[in-house]
């Protein structure tokens, strides 16, 4: 059964205006919507859609959107689903970035110190959240660990790729084989050779924008290059692209540490998905074209690779999900993005922002508020901002 365009677009703009929360309410949100109320998807259904985002690479809620999308309407409907529920925080994001620019120089400002001091507690309550769900044992804990100590001690995307490497290899060595309980298959129609072509326009693209941003010096197209392959080399998705965009963005000067975090605390207090920083990243940066126009460069970068991902593996994921061999790569992976992200709170976040005991003080209360008061992150991030412009 189909859906209008109109009716996808407009469904999904009003849960891009309320979904705030992060990926997990998203996908609460989705389900009460999607599942519950307008019954476009069975329970095994939207089980094996979020089982298929959770395997790949990419922003999980978003591509769960974009599945649904694609079942109501096609690729039209895809897009159509994705723009409703990422423009309003990217649309946000570009806001506050050309804010900043145009107050200029902020590296003094209390509120922005408050944002980056926000990202600390943000950050600390995600990696411990993933260390409950993705590390419940020791031999999953010293992956993590094992993780974290390369990505620190290897700087940039190469310690990052090097971690997740050696992660999957200690999970062939360790993970138990369980049998797995069968679900029903996902039945998106998409025809294998238009799911042939994504796969390979994803490979390809990887291949190809290194080579050309680097024949052209162009830095439209670098920027292109960094958001994509940060898209479409981060698993775990959400606060694990910190240490990505970081390393691609922060290490060649594109952008300051400060101004970073900043958008990073930013984006806690808006709805929708966390990868909409990229779109205030393109927009705050001074390289590539900026402004309104870079913001939307880079946001169509970062996102691409997801809708290639679920395009091209769709058809093929029952096969894949019920592989072996996949499940214990899986196993150590998982671990391994814990341990970036636990390398990210300590290089950049912790020692960029954190300067004397009102930071550090600032910090364990935010942590206190989203971890016990269980308080909402964007609440949490406004008050950090009001705090840090009264205080400092």
């Amino acid at each position: 059964m189909t859906t209008g365009l109109k009716t996808i677009f407009l469904i999904f703009l009003r849960l891009g205006l309320t979904s705030f929360g992060g990926p997990i309410a998203h996908l609460g949100y989705f389900r009460e919507e999607f599942v519950v109320r307008r019954r476009w998807l069975s329970e095994e259904g939207y089980a094996d859609l979020v089982a298929l985002c959770q395997f790949l690479p990419g922003p999980a809620s978003s591509q769960v959107g974009i599945g649904i999308g694609l079942s109501r309407g096609g690729i039209p409907g895809a897009i159509a689903a994705w723009s409703g529920f990422t423009l309003p925080s990217a649309l946000a994001l570009i806001a506050f970035a050309l804010g900043l620019n145009a107050l200029g120089d902020t590296a003094g400002s209390g509120w922005l110190y408050g944002l980056k001091v926000a990202a600390v507690a943000v950050v600390a309550q995600a990696v411990l959240g993933m260390l409950e769900k993705l590390c419940p044992d020791w031999p999953r804990r010293l992956i993590m660990v094992a993780a974290a100590l390369i990505a620190l001690a290897v700087s940039g995307i190469v310690g990052q790729l090097s971690a997740l490497v050696v992660a999957a290899l200690i999970g062939l060595k360790f993970a138990c084989k369980k049998d797995s309980k069968d679900s029903t298959a996902l039945h998106l129609a998409v025809n294998k050779s238009i799911s042939t072509g994504a796969i390979l326009l994803f490979l390809g693209l990887l291949g190809v924008l290194p080579l050309f941003a680097g024949l052209t010096g162009n830095n439209g197209i670098a920027l292109f290059d960094s958001f994509y392959r940060s898209g479409a080399l981060v698993f775990g998705g959400g606060h694990v692209v910190l240490p990505l965009l970081q390393a691609e963005v922060v290490i060649p000067g594109w952008i300051s540490e400060d101004l970073f975090l900043a958008g990073y605390g930013a984006a806690q207090a808006v709805p929708g998905p966390l990868f909409t920083l990229s779109a205030f990243l393109g927009a705050a940066m001074t390289a590539g074209p900026g402004g309104i126009s870079g913001g939307l460069w880079c946001l169509l970068a970062m996102f691409l690779p997801s809708f290639l991902l679920v395009i091209g593996i769709l058809p093929f994921w029952d096969g894949l999900r019920r592989n072996q061999l996949v499940r214990k790569l899986l196993y150590g992976i998982n671990a391994g993005v814990v341990g970036l992200l636990a390398a990210a709170l300590i290089y950049p976040v912790f020692t960029t922002a954190i300067h004397g005991v009102v930071g550090l003080l600032l910090a364990g209360v935010a942590f206190w508020l989203l971890v016990y008061r269980k308080l909402p992150a964007w609440l949490v991030v406004l008050v950090c901002g009001l705090v840090g412009q009264v205080v400092l």
